[in-house]
């Protein structure tokens, strides 16, 4: 079944609207395959504009030092898009192809290409349900392995207006990664600090984090990543980002793409009404 064009008010975009319940959302493929709305009951959850919506970040994701990273022996370096380093990766920035539309989900994908000096493919799924959503991505190698990182940076806002409160985020992380002054991971592990956050955590159990926005909504990230850096220090919205590295992970834990084994990580946001 294929789904209806709209357009993304925030963008100019023309995007894939998927529906479930009482839960509608906008992809949009050609602004690198980012979420541009997502809206439950008519209430808009996500930050609006081009910048914004939930953009996947891949094939790395955060800061890497300088833009550089190594191979083995071998040091690419990648455009410095956030000085003094470079920064979520190149997915967002990409226009990606559509390979399947029904209902409520959809599959779209993009080769890695020029700045990334490897050659692969990525896919993303989208699948809505009347109480959920679920993201899943995978990169694979067209030929010789390589580091490479993949998570997701929705913007929440902090308000959903209406007269509600602002958002209250809860989670148990086993550690916090210390921050350096250049907002990279020291390499030390520490206790968990009270926010503001624009911070990396480590929860080996998984990511579970609980976003409620009081007599609202009550809205839960889970991933079977490890990974997940909380920012909050915006007015207008905060950001729980699950991914499967730390910040700079290309350098401090690369894991590898081959042949025989693609990345692949994923995440549900299920909500309730309060």
């Amino acid at each position: 079944m294929s789904t209806q064009d709209t357009t993304d008010t925030g963008s100019g975009t023309r995007g894939i609207r998927l529906e479930a319940g009482e839960a509608e959302l906008t992809l949009l493929p050609a602004l690198g395959c980012r979420i541009g709305s997502l809206r439950i009951g008519g209430t808009e959850l996500l930050r609006q504009g081009a910048k914004y919506g939930a953009f996947p970040m891949v094939p790395w994701c955060g800061r890497v030092d300088h833009g550089r990273f190594l191979d083995g022996a071998v040091q690419h370096q990648l455009p410095v898009n956030n000085p003094p380093h470079a920064i979520h990766g190149t997915g967002r920035d990409t226009a990606w192809r559509t390979a399947r539309t029904e209902k409520a989900s959809a599959v779209c994908t993009y080769d890695l290409a020029d700045p990334w000096p490897y050659a692969g493919r990525v896919t993303q799924l989208v699948e809505l349900a009347e109480d959920s959503l679920t993201l899943t991505m995978g990169i694979e190698t067209i030929d010789d392995s390589f580091p490479a990182q993949a998570g997701w940076h929705p913007w929440f806002l902090r308000n959903l207006g209406g007269g509600g409160a602002d958002v209250e985020i809860a989670f148990t992380p086993a550690w916090q990664e210390e921050r350096g002054d250049d907002h990279l991971p020291t390499g030390r592990r520490i206790e968990p600090q009270p926010g503001p956050w624009d911070d990396c955590f480590g929860m080996p159990d998984g990511v579970d984090v609980t976003l409620t926005w009081p007599g609202q909504l009550e809205l839960k990230v889970t991933s079977r990543a490890e990974w997940v850096v909380v920012y909050d220090e915006q007015a207008e919205a905060v950001c729980v980002e699950p991914q499967s590295g730390p910040p700079n992970g290309l350098n401090t834990l690369p894991r590898l793409v081959t042949p025989v084994d693609p990345l692949e990580v994923s995440t549900t946001w299920s909500w309730r009404r309060l």
